[in-house]
């Protein structure tokens, strides 16, 4: 019996493990990438590190998921991060995992991921095309039938797009498989950055200050929406850090304008070991100015900031702060504001939050519900996830997923 022709559009992760998962089941697969290379993206992914998976449980995993739990539990039991690691190793890439169950290679180095995810798909026997973009999906009478390119016109039984979101366009995320999937009727949820930094109003002073082990909460109508220990960077343009992007992919469908940010920058003390801390600091350098005693609880830079905003001259005296003042001082640094004027753009995006909508594709096979023959899988669907190795993880199990389902006779 022939061998079903299948076509996947996109050389990332979902796209590589689609045609690696569509040959080894005896698919006939041809991979087009517009690149010049495969795994574009996948280089600069972990700080060019590629932070492959997180070595966790699928239920814990499915719990750093935002948008598309319930969409993702099928293909991320059927194909967790246990087996990525195995199937990557077996294909010679040494991993190892570090703080958080984050998975790297232990090379650091993402081109050896993508190297591996090449030489998986051309000893299944993946045909691949590089520099070719795809133009148009042949349809007709809600059957998919073929692709153009700006090269050929090719036929295929089953077509599979992975051509990724909008984030990190320069490594060919623009938007192609979204353009396509709506003008063949699929409804897309808005795309939006996630996993980006803020710009942010009063805060340029503060510019290049990191900080540990600080609390960063957002409230939206006089309700925590979220809050979170953890590191924040103070940026020329605002703030960022692994804090901020967590928060950005919990905000970024919502107004800003709406959301007040508080830093708790002394956790550990709640707020009367706080008090009687400072009153412990005054009386012992009572006639030292605040701008000098402040510097035994925070960076410099960061004391004129929470002083000015307790509305304390630096240049004050201890035992010359009065009670209002101490208090005021407390909720500066259990309260310090920001307010957040907006997100970053998708070129400093980590991923897309939006997509084609997951009502219209099945969660086992990946396959599209008005079109026969047609699959999405990867940052296309309007699914995302925290930082830690998670969204690739997604990307490669929907590959998994698509792959194997549009290389089966019967669909």
């Amino acid at each position: 019996m022939e061998a079903l022709k299948v076509i996947v559009v996109g050389g990332g992760a979902s796209g590589l493990m689609a045609a690696y998962a569509a040959a080894s089941e005896g698919a006939d697969v041809l991979l087009i990438e517009k690149n010049e290379k495969l795994g574009k993206k996948i280089y600069i992914t972990g700080k060019g590190r590629c932070n492959v998976t997180n070595d966790c449980a699928p239920d814990v995993f499915l719990e750093h998921v935002v948008r598309g739990k319930k969409f993702l539990t099928g293909c991320i039991w059927s194909f967790p991060s246990e087996k990525l690691m195995e199937l990557l190793s077996e294909h010679g890439l040494p991993l190892k995992t570090e703080r958080g169950n984050r998975v790297f290679p232990v090379s650091d180095h993402a081109s050896d991921v993508t190297k591996t995810l090449e030489k998986m798909c051309r000893e299944a026997g993946v045909h691949i095309h590089l520099q070719e973009k795809m133009l148009k999906i042949v349809a007709e009478h809600s059957i998919v039938s073929g692709i153009i390119t700006d090269k050929a016109e090719y036929s295929c039984d089953r077509l599979i797009v992975a051509t990724g979101g909008l984030s990190y366009p320069s490594t060919g995320s623009t938007g192609d498989g979204h353009a396509e999937a709506e003008r063949l009727g699929h409804t897309l949820t808005p795309c939006v950055p996630s996993l980006v930094g803020m710009n942010a109003k009063g805060v340029s002073s503060l510019q290049g200050l990191s900080l540990k082990n600080v609390v960063l909460s957002a409230e939206r109508a006089g309700k925590t929406i979220f809050s979170e220990l953890g590191e924040l960077l103070f940026t020329h343009y605002g703030i960022s850090g692994p804090l901020v992007l967590t928060l950005s992919a919990c905000v970024n469908r919502m107004p800003l304008q709406e959301v007040t940010l508080y830093l708790d920058l002394k956790p550990a003390l709640d707020e009367g070991a706080l008090a009687r801390r400072l009153l412990r600091d005054f009386a012992t350098r009572c006639n030292e100015q605040m701008k000098n005693v402040m510097r035994g609880l925070l960076p410099a830079g960061l004391s004129f900031a929470v002083l000015e905003r307790a509305g304390i001259p630096p240049t004050k005296q201890a035992n010359s702060v009065t009670k209002a003042e101490r208090a005021a001082l407390i909720m500066a640094l259990k309260r310090f504001t920001i307010r957040p004027e907006s997100l970053r753009g998708f070129g400093e995006a980590v991923i897309t939050s939006g997509g084609v909508s997951l009502s219209e594709v099945d969660p086992k096979t990946m396959r599209s519900k008005l079109f026969a023959g047609l699959y999405f899988c990867g940052e296309l669907l309007d699914v995302d996830a925290y930082t830690g190795g998670f969204n690739l993880q997604i990307a490669f199990s929907m590959g998994y997923a698509a792959g194997r389902a549009a290389a089966k006779k019967i669909c």
